[in-house]
C-alpha cells in the first residue's frame, strides 16, 4: 500500500487569505483574542501581512473580533481570580488593547476596594492585621496582585493617622 504524499509548500509560496481566515476562526473558537494579539499569532503561523489584515478586518466588521468586549471579559475573569486593576491594565496594554478601552473596561469592573479586602481576607483570614509588619506583608501581597495604594490601605487598615 503506497502512501499519498501531498506537496509541501516552499518557503517562498504565500499563504492566502482563506487560510488566514480559517486559522483565525480556529483560534477564536478556543478563546477570545485582542486584535493585535490575533494579528501576531497569525503572522507567527506564517501567514503574510495582507491576508492577515484582510481576515482581521472581516472579523472586526462581523463583530467576531472586538477589543472592547475582549477587555471587559478579561477584566471580569482576572478580577474573579483576585487580580487588581493595575496588573490587569498592564496585561491588557501588553496585548495591544487601546488605552481608552482598558480604562473603560477597568471602570466597568468590580469595586476594587471591596475586591482587595476580599482577596486579603481570603489569603490572611478574617481578622485585620494587628501590627505594622503584618500590615506590610499583606500590603506587599496586594501590591503584587495589582491593587493601588488606596485599595491596599482600605483593605489592611494601614492608615498611619488611625493608629
Amino acid at each position: 500500500m503506497s502512501s499519498l504524499r501531498l506537496p509541501q509548500p516552499t518557503s517562498h509560496q504565500k499563504r492566502q487569505r482563506p487560510g488566514a481566515q480559517v486559522a483565525a476562526l480556529k483560534l477564536l473558537a478556543r478563546r477570545d483574542f485582542a486584535v493585535a494579539e490575533l494579528h501576531e499569532r497569525l503572522l507567527a503561523q506564517g501567514y503574510d501581512e495582507d491576508p492577515v489584515q484582510a481576515a482581521i478586518a472581516e472579523l472586526v466588521a462581523s463583530g467576531a473580533l472586538n477589543d472592547a468586549r475582549y477587555a471587559q471579559n478579561y477584566v471580569a475573569y482576572q478580577a474573579g481570580r483576585g487580580q487588581g486593576p493595575y496588573r490587569i491594565g498592564a496585561e491588557l496594554r501588553g496585548c495591544g488593547v487601546a488605552p481608552e478601552l482598558v480604562t473603560a473596561a477597568l471602570a466597568g469592573g468590580p469595586d476594587w476596594s471591596v475586591l482587595a479586602l476580599d482577596v486579603c481576607r481570603g489569603k490572611f483570614g478574617a481578622n485585620p492585621p494587628k501590627n505594622w509588619p503584618e500590615k506590610a506583608r499583606q500590603a506587599r501581597f496586594l501590591q503584587y496582585r495589582g491593587f493601588s495604594s488606596d485599595h491596599i490601605r482600605a483593605a489592611t487598615g494601614a492608615d498611619p493617622d488611625l493608629d
